[in-house]
């Protein structure tokens, strides 16, 4: 016993002494979420005085653009400096001709936003997913498309005509104002695509934020939100296996050598490991996309009593930007705000 006090006698070394109180954690706190590391997501869809919410993302909705401005506005007025638009079309075809349509959904909800506040960054996801009558990213070989290739299977993403759809989309998005844009289709050659569209048009200041996305099963929520389930097979032939690490940081490496001016690592928590090696191993701006699953797992615990809905959000959110994020996509955005000014 007398050998066992003298060692806690002489341990000099206690770590807690820095976790006493609460203003003593907040001193030595290395890690701070602020306004500056959010970005929002808004779905907008066409016509007039819609505000339908989303079931399985509590709290959030699909917006006309009439009833952007309010949303902006509050958006703003919390310190958020961007926003990710998801355009929901009025009509979808096999080539989803919305998405780059002068007057598609998107670049009406952009001039929209710029309208209400020009100083509010507008990224535009740049897929086609939500725009097909099929729910995939892109063109897909059947036998009702001109693409149509027999030697290929049907279902088959074509991959080259369908950078082609991105370039006249990308361009269209950003005439119309916005201010990056974010392909997230995980389509080969998509990042030296749009940025040769934009640079040839003019747009050499517009930057592109390229997604590293895996064919998670944590997007189920945002695709009640998008309305863009795949109406048959999945996404996995194009979209990264969850099990590929080295994957992702080839897919990385590409993307920076094509002209990608930030990285965005989708889904977020699953995938700390490559956020991690992102921020370690490159010095573009590293983003990470918090998903509809995520959010919407935090919320249903949190219904059913299990955790604490502000302290689980703000967790995972922190543990985000641990791993290296210098900006995160959320749902959560306008809430952590608000906890964290109270």
């Amino acid at each position: 016993m007398a050998h066992e006090a003298t060692w806690h006698a002489n341990l000099k070394v206690r770590l807690r002494r820095l976790r006493l109180s609460k203003n003593m954690r907040r001193l030595v706190r290395e890690t701070k979420l602020t306004s500056d590391d959010f970005i929002h997501p808004l779905f907008v869809r066409h016509g007039q005085g819609i505000k339908l919410p989303v079931e399985s993302l509590p709290g959030k909705h699909q917006l006309s653009v009439d009833n952007l401005a309010a949303e902006v506005r509050e958006i703003s007025a919390l310190g958020i400096p961007a926003v990710i638009l998801f355009g929901i079309p009025e009509h979808k075809d096999w080539r989803g001709s919305d998405n780059f349509a002068e007057d598609g959904i998107v670049p009406q909800a952009i001039r929209a936003i710029k309208d209400t506040d020009p100083d509010l960054l507008v990224i535009s996801d740049m897929c086609f997913c939500q725009y097909t009558d099929h729910g995939h990213c892109g063109i897909i070989n059947t036998p009702d498309n001109p693409h149509y290739d027999p030697a290929l299977p049907q279902g088959y993403l074509h991959n080259d005509h369908t950078l082609d759809l991105l370039q006249q989309a990308s361009l269209a998005h950003a005439r119309a104002g916005a201010d990056i844009i974010a392909p997230s289709g995980m389509i080969d050659g998509m990042v030296a695509a749009i940025r040769s569209a934009l640079d040839s048009d003019g747009a050499q200041h517009v930057p592109i934020m390229s997604y590293i996305k895996y064919a998670s099963a944590f997007y189920g929520p945002f695709r009640d939100a998008a309305e863009s389930a795949p109406q048959f097979g999945d996404r996995s032939q194009y979209q990264m296996d969850p099990a590929n690490q080295r994957e992702a940081f080839k897919e990385i490496a590409l993307d920076i050598e094509e002209g990608a001016d930030i990285i965005m690592i989708k889904p977020a928590l699953p995938n700390l490991d490559v956020l991690s090696h992102l921020r370690e191993n490159y010095t573009v701006p590293a983003a990470a996309y918090q998903v509809s699953g995520e959010y919407a797992m935090i919320h249903a615990a949190a219904q059913r009593g299990w955790i604490d809905l502000e302290r689980a959000a703000l967790e995972s959110l922190t543990c985000i930007k641990r791993a290296g994020a210098d900006m995160i996509i959320s749902y959560f955005a306008k809430d952590a705000l608000k906890w964290l000014d109270a």
